[in-house]
């Protein structure tokens, strides 16, 4: 088999541990996740779309998939410079509890607060004071990845759904027809997908996408296709006839 190259899109299964404690950080793997006790219910697991070149990755990482092939199990170490950096002191801060207090909240050790327009975590309350800590959670940490690119996509339509699965995660790729032929993408999704908050402004970000990332699209259509059950409808309707029936015929005999 050939090694993966930049541009190539993949689907890649991962999980990252902390080296000195084995703790796992991030996974793919919906299993490990509740393993782990990491369990998000409103993440979707399974394997990742992955344009190598384009798509973050540590560096390490990118570079050990370009030497892999589909099906082959990596591992790779990625070290603090590579991955959040080193500690650093400085980037402790002790504030004045009193600055919560004006905003209407009180800070709790371990809470991730928002201060001065960036995340810190929250190290300590005591005597009116409140520890900052600005250093990502994972700094000075070397981490381990165990990696698996799953599939290779070669086909548009595959890649279309994958690019579509970022935007919308839950959405069973299954029930999504794509077509790409002159220079024009049709998109059918299943009518559930009207129901999905903010599905305008998605189709919109997706459409952006699509239309960057194929360079010969003119014109992309989306889809929504309802079927109408007749056979459903008749019983209602024979019974709404029925009713009007007898409303007119109490009508009559009052009259009469």
């Amino acid at each position: 088999m050939m090694a993966l190259q930049k541009g190539d899109y993949i689907l890649l299964d991962y999980t990252v541990v902390t080296k000195d404690d084995n703790k796992v950080v991030e996974t793919t793997s919906e299993d490990k996740a509740k393993e782990a006790n990491i369990y998000d219910p409103n993440q979707a697991y399974g394997p990742r779309l992955i344009i190598l070149g384009e798509t973050s990755l540590f560096e390490p990482l990118e570079q050990a998939l370009l030497n892999s092939d589909v099906g082959q199990e990596i591992t790779v170490e990625i070290p603090p410079e590579k991955a959040f950096g080193q500690r650093d002191q400085n980037k402790v801060k002790v504030v004045s509890i009193r600055e919560f207090y004006r905003a209407g909240r009180l800070p709790r050790v371990g809470d991730i607060v928002e201060y001065n327009n960036q995340r810190a975590r929250v190290v300590s309350v005591s005597s009116g004071r409140v520890i900052l800590d600005f250093n990502h959670p994972l700094a000075g940490k070397t981490l381990i990845v165990t990696a698996k690119v799953v599939k290779k996509l070669t086909t548009d339509e595959e890649k279309v759904k994958e690019i579509i699965r970022q935007y919308l995660p839950k959405l069973d790729l299954s029930k999504v027809d794509v077509k790409h032929e002159e220079g024009q993408l049709t998109i059918k999704m299943p009518p559930e997908t009207l129901f999905i908050e903010g599905i305008g402004s998605l189709k919109f970000r997706i459409a952006e996408e699509l239309a960057r990332r194929f360079s010969d699209v003119k014109k992309i259509t989306f889809i929504e296709e309802l079927e109408v059950s007749r056979e459903a409808q008749q019983p209602a309707q024979q019974q709404a006839q029925a009713q009007q029936a007898q409303a007119a015929q109490a009508q009559g005999q009052q009259g009469g």
